[in-house]
């Protein structure tokens, strides 16, 4: 038995429609009916990284972060592969350095698509509390 079950169908050119449960996702190289796929990694990694972060608040005692933001960037090389990754993340509640510190590092353990990255492409994170 499978954990995930997804079927991914393109039927000319450079989209790729995928089934993901009663879900579709439209991915498209060229970006013209879709996001890209290395964009939507990108943003399939903060939409990930953001919960794990508020369970990682939750394990310091902050129950309540408020609103939570990403703001996430890539480089590609010349080859349009991804090379880095930065999320600058802004977080409604006010929250000491130290504590956003170790949240940050608690969402990196718990984040699956950070563990399933390779080492190079993990995220450069900053954090900033009282940010909203």
């Amino acid at each position: 038995m499978t954990d995930i079950d997804i079927t991914s169908t393109s039927e000319e050119g450079f989209v790729t429609r995928s089934r993901i449960g009663d879900f579709e996702l439209t991915i498209d190289a060229t970006d013209q009916e879709g996001p890209n796929p290395n964009a939507t990694l990108v943003a399939d990694y903060a939409s990930c990284y953001i919960p794990a972060f508020r369970v990682g608040g939750q394990q310091r005692d902050y129950d309540d972060l408020g609103k939570i933001e990403i703001d996430a960037e890539a480089d590609l090389d010349d080859d349009d592969d991804l090379e880095a990754i930065r999320f600058h993340i802004k977080v409604e509640a006010d929250v000491p350095e130290d504590d956003l510190d170790d949240i940050v590092a608690r969402g990196e353990d718990i984040c699956h698509v950070h563990s399933a990255l390779r080492e190079e492409l993990h995220a450069d994170i900053t954090a900033e509390a009282n940010a909203f």
